[in-house]
């Protein structure tokens, strides 16, 4: 059948198991769902309590991976995912060989594992349920792929900045310019196999989607070429409590000391900074320091100034309203709540697109980054002292602020898809 305006559509969210890829999507959903719209997340196994605890409807699909701890090996770092630097995509394109170098590694190390592992379920259960969207996240290549079997519109839907399709794009634009016989595509290889296993063949839809759904500010932004709509960013840290001792302000400036989720985890991120380091390095500042910390790594600190207070968990929505400074891995979650609160932030960048994130940020104004290679007890603490004492820290962090209030919210953005798969023709 034929949409009219007003029929709810069937919406299908995929993502890979991890908890802070998930989280980024649970607004739309639930603005997909409010709007009448019939909505299932299909994910591996091990996501499933994750998504039932945001309320939204899962289908365990495949089998669960292990594919951090493989990564883990190939970096020779126990405990930490590959680091690669993206810096070089705001400099321009990076060289050919590097682009070449990071799909060639990123394809069979990162994207066949995590993908191939319910890429077939998943496409099995589109053709059955039939979605008329899906919307997957940037690792989760397997929502492009059920997509096109199924016949679905399909987005993007982006948690950071768009390095992948950045560097994407910048790797075609170099094998154009090639002869034939020096192309070398590994992620178009990887999926025109997959998609070849269902009578279908590869475009870059696939892989782009029909739609890119961006998240941040337009200040923080890499430029792209490609259909780009614009959402709010709105922060969901998952199912938590209001503790009793956050209802009281502070005599003194507070600041958030975070590792992020992705740490507590053990999937990526885990610092190589101690926290106990990053602690003792703001705590004579005359501040309050919130620190949240796992036990296993609470255990690990020895004794600490009372005006630090360690928590296993606190949402971050709650808490950073009443922060003057975060100091943080520069993961998205912690990123992007930070901005929406206009909180200045100190980056110590340790996974994926951080150190990107930090130099972006960190050129608007509205924070600082400590490079984890260059980290000192004393340049973190003159860090902090500056974004707590220098207005023009917080005055940048209001502005990107600002910025984000004018992009469009989740319940416009589902209205605007709605209208855009209407548009296509799309049938159930």
């Amino acid at each position: 059948m034929t949409h009219s305006s007003g029929r709810p559509m069937r919406v299908l969210f995929t993502c890979i198991d991890h908890t802070t890829h998930f989280h980024s999507m649970v607004p739309l959903a639930w603005a997909m769902r409010l709007a009448g719209h019939e909505v299932r997340v299909a994910a591996q196994p091990g996501l499933a309590e994750t998504i039932t605890g945001a309320g939204l409807t899962a289908v365990p699909l495949g089998s669960d991976h292990t594919v951090w701890e493989h990564q883990a090996a190939l970096a020779g770092q126990p405990g930490n995912a590959p680091r690669i630097d993206f810096t070089d995509l705001l400099d321009g394109a990076p060289d050919f060989a590097d682009l070449l170098g990071l799909w060639t590694i990123l394809t069979p190390t990162v994207f066949a594992p995590l993908n191939d592992l319910f890429v077939d379920e998943l496409t099995e259960y589109a053709q059955h349920w039939k979605p008329d969207l899906v919307l997957w996240e940037p690792f989760t290549y397997a929502g492009g792929v059920a997509a096109t079997v199924c016949g679905a519109r399909h987005a993007r839907l982006l948690w950071g900045a768009d390095v992948l399709g950045r560097s994407r794009r910048a790797l075609l634009g170099a094998l154009d310019r090639m002869p034939p016989e020096h192309h070398d595509d590994p992620l178009g290889e990887w999926l025109g196999w997959t998609l070849h296993r269902y009578g279908c063949t590869f475009d870059e839809d696939v892989a782009f989607g029909h739609w890119t759904i961006e998240v941040e500010p337009p200040s923080l932004r890499l430029p792209t070429d490609e259909h780009v709509l614009s959402t709010r960013y709105v922060p969901y840290n998952g199912p938590s409590r209001v503790p009793d001792w956050l209802r009281n302000p502070p005599d003194v400036p507070r600041v958030c000391v975070t590792l992020g989720v992705s740490a507590r985890d053990g999937k990526a991120g885990v610092h190589s900074v101690p926290p106990g380091e990053l602690l003792h390095a703001v705590a004579d500042l005359g501040v309050e320091v919130v620190a949240t910390l796992t036990a296993e790594q609470a255990e690990t600190l020895g004794r600490l100034p009372d005006s630090v207070r360690v928590v296993d968990r606190v949402p971050l929505h709650a808490l950073l309203p009443h922060c003057d400074a975060i100091v943080h891995h520069g993961g998205a979650g912690t990123w992007g709540t930070a901005l929406h609160y206009a909180v200045p932030q100190v980056i110590v960048p340790e996974i994926w697109d951080a150190p990107l994130k930090a130099r972006m940020l960190a050129d608007t104004g509205a924070g600082l980054t400590e490079p984890v290679g260059g980290l000192t007890t004393e340049s973190l603490r003159e860090a902090v002292r500056r974004v707590l004492t220098e207005p023009e820290f917080s005055e940048a962090a209001r502005r990107l602020r600002a910025e984000m209030e004018d992009q469009p919210g989740p319940a416009e953005l589902a209205a605007e898809l709605q209208r855009l798969v209407l548009r296509s023709g799309r049938s159930a």
